[in-house]
């Protein structure tokens, strides 16, 4: 849904600590595992945390309604469920039971996959291109990976058969290692490491690539249009200011 411009200008500051906030969880990801010391379990709840609250701040509010539902309102649940349900793992560790452990990773999911379509609207609506903008199109990148390794976990979850994960590292966690396959599906590397081992998985793995370039396709164009537009604006008010 289209977004107002003077709601985009609000939020604009947000965009440089979302870019930061989207960050940390990638960052976190190799040190984070429920086996682990205190800071190792806590690594990865903590980062997404603070994601899901630099995400609410930084997009402008959803406007509308779906099957008589507010947007927003959705939007805010699924986020304040997610920040509270991602410290069941780190209480519970590999104890929590399975039926749980899909309904947060798909809770998060979700708010994730709301937050990637957000990103789109907001760059789409912008109507200028400023250091802030950059800093949301470089958020929305790495964004699109981190939901892709959630959406790879969760269907992990539902089906051990959608990928083969190939020799994992001593206590590194199903998500860490989706999340990695997940990037290096989007950069188009291919290392074979981790491979679709369903024809879900296969079909999860041509939308996921599909996806990548499209957004980086719509990144640039969206902000060169934006330049350019502003570029002309300019040329245009000094022939202006010449010929008077």
């Amino acid at each position: 849904m289209p977004v107002a411009a003077a709601a985009i200008t609000d939020r604009e500051k947000q965009f440089p600590l979302f870019l930061l906030a989207v960050m940390l969880p990638l960052l976190a990801l190799p040190f984070a595992t429920l086996r682990g010391n205190l800071i190792e379990r806590a690594a990865l709840p903590l980062t997404v945390d603070l994601l899901v609250v630099q995400s609410i701040r930084a997009m402008p509010p959803w406007r509308g309604r779906h099957l008589g539902l507010s947007l927003n309102a959705c939007y805010l649940i699924c986020g304040l469920a997610s920040v509270f349900t991602i410290w069941l793992p780190f209480i519970l560790q590999h104890n929590l039971p399975d039926a749980i452990r899909i309904a947060v990773v798909a809770m998060r999911a979700l708010f994730y996959s709301m937050t990637a379509v957000r990103i789109i609207d907001v760059l789409a609506s912008s109507r200028r291109v400023s250091g802030d903008s950059l800093c949301l199109g470089a958020a929305g990148y790495i964004h699109f990976g981190l939901t892709c390794g959630q959406l790879a976990t969760l269907m992990q979850l539902l089906d051990a058969d959608s990928f083969r994960l190939g020799a994992m590292a001593s206590g590194e966690e199903l998500l860490a290692r989706l999340s990695y396959f997940a990037f290096v599906t989007i950069g188009t590397l291919g290392f074979g490491d981790v491979v679709p081992g369903s024809p879900i998985g296969e079909c999860f793995v041509v939308l996921v690539s599909i996806s990548s370039t499209l957004y980086v396709s719509l990144l640039i164009g969206l902000l060169l249009s934006r330049y350019i537009a502003a570029r002309t604006r300019r040329s245009i008010a000094e022939v202006e200011q010449e010929l008077w």
